[in-house]
């Protein structure tokens, strides 16, 4: 959690209190989920063969990192089970209708690889790290991206992977421990661990993250149920990072001339339950060390009828909001524009305002 309470929950908590009271009497009943529905267009594609397969004989280690909480590891604070996450995107790449959670993620991946096009150079080598079933590379053309290594720590995800226009070579390896070289790749998408040491100078790094107004409504709404049920509650949903450190990281990875812009994706469900559900079918459920396992009937009934009162529509339906992150890096090179030093400037803001000031003239006309 980034906080214990935000401003929208204490805003709400009054209101909970009358809807649990309310929830004691007329709690609603579990059933077969509704099938919940994306407004947005959804693009799907087709199951393909092409692009080799290799998976790199990693360490021991990296395939089943250890548990490292109040401490750091190798600089950087672990926060996250990544046996657990590649479990669970494992899980949900063999579901028989597993295409249908691509919602979100061709959304994005629609929006990065505009941003790619944004870029007027064409790249002979990218990689893609996380890149799923290939979600950007179908928007991409090969006379942007000439070559694409696609990477995921699900295999599952890369033999579904998506029909592209550019030759791909499919990597499955874990994002923390990338396996190549450093200096390799023109451009990478998608994830910002360890890929500035990847990346050739003047090299360009464009990727997208959730932020941490993702999923406000639900964070809120079983904050308030767990609460009210419980005497306390713990972390459900994983931690996100601000928009406003976005800068301050990408700065601290090395990069230059960077560039953060915010998205918003509302889609809406028929309930909270269809939420839950496709946030499991996306392979996007928490995988937080410090997680817990267990979320008892009575908080789940009470946070649907807080769900529903608090940010509910009028058809019904409830929104989850997805905060994009959108971010552009360069590996520094001397070819790239530099500031001038400071002081070295020959004239001041003063004086330009003074030159651009019109002259005003104490003539009159005659009659």
């Amino acid at each position: 959690m980034n906080n214990i309470f935000s401003s929208r929950a204490v805003c709400g908590a009054c209101l909970s209190q009358s809807v649990l009271r309310w929830v004691g009497i007329r709690a609603p009943q579990f059933g077969p989920p509704l099938r919940a529905r994306a407004r947005m267009h959804t693009g799907h594609g087709k199951l393909t063969g092409s692009g080799g397969f290799y998976c790199p004989k990693r360490p021991q280690r990296c395939l089943t990192p250890q548990r490292h909480v109040s401490g750091r590891h190798g600089g950087t604070m672990n926060v996250f089970d990544r046996s657990m996450k590649r479990r669970q995107k494992t899980w949900a790449s063999r579901l028989p209708e597993h295409h249908e959670y691509d919602y979100l993620r061709d959304e994005v991946g629609g929006r990065v690889a505009d941003r790619v096009y944004d870029v007027a150079r064409t790249f002979p080598l990218a990689l893609d790290v996380g890149c799923g079933k290939s979600h950007i590379a179908e928007h991409v053309s090969k006379d942007i991206v000439e070559r694409l290594f696609l990477m995921d720590v699900s295999h599952g995800s890369l033999m579904r992977k998506k029909e592209c226009e550019m030759p791909t070579q499919c990597v499955m390896a874990d994002e923390e421990f990338l396996p190549f070289r450093e200096n390799t790749f023109d451009l990478v998408v998608s994830s910002l661990s360890q890929i500035h040491g990847v990346l050739k100078p003047d090299g360009v790094f464009i990727g997208a993250m959730v932020g941490g107004e993702t999923l406000y409504e639900l964070r809120c709404s079983l904050q308030l149920a767990e609460l009210e049920r419980e005497g306390g509650f713990s972390p459900h949903i994983s931690p996100y990072t601000a928009a406003a450190d976005m800068g301050n990281l990408l700065g601290q990875a090395g990069f230059n001339m960077l560039t953060v812009d915010v998205d918003e994706v509302q889609v809406h469900y028929p309930g909270i339950l269809d939420v839950l559900y496709d946030l499991q079918g996306m392979g996007e459920s928490n995988c937080a060390w410090n997680r817990k396992c267990l979320l008892h009937r009575d908080t789940i009934l009470a946070a649907a009828a807080i769900y529903r009162e608090m940010y509910g529509n009028e058809d019904g339906s409830v929104p989850a909001t997805f905060e994009i992150l959108h971010m552009i890096g360069w590996k520094p090179h001397e070819s790239q524009v530099k500031p001038a030093q400071r002081g070295s400037a020959t004239a001041s803001f003063g004086e330009l305002s003074k030159i651009s000031q019109p002259q005003t003239s104490n003539k009159t006309d005659k009659p």
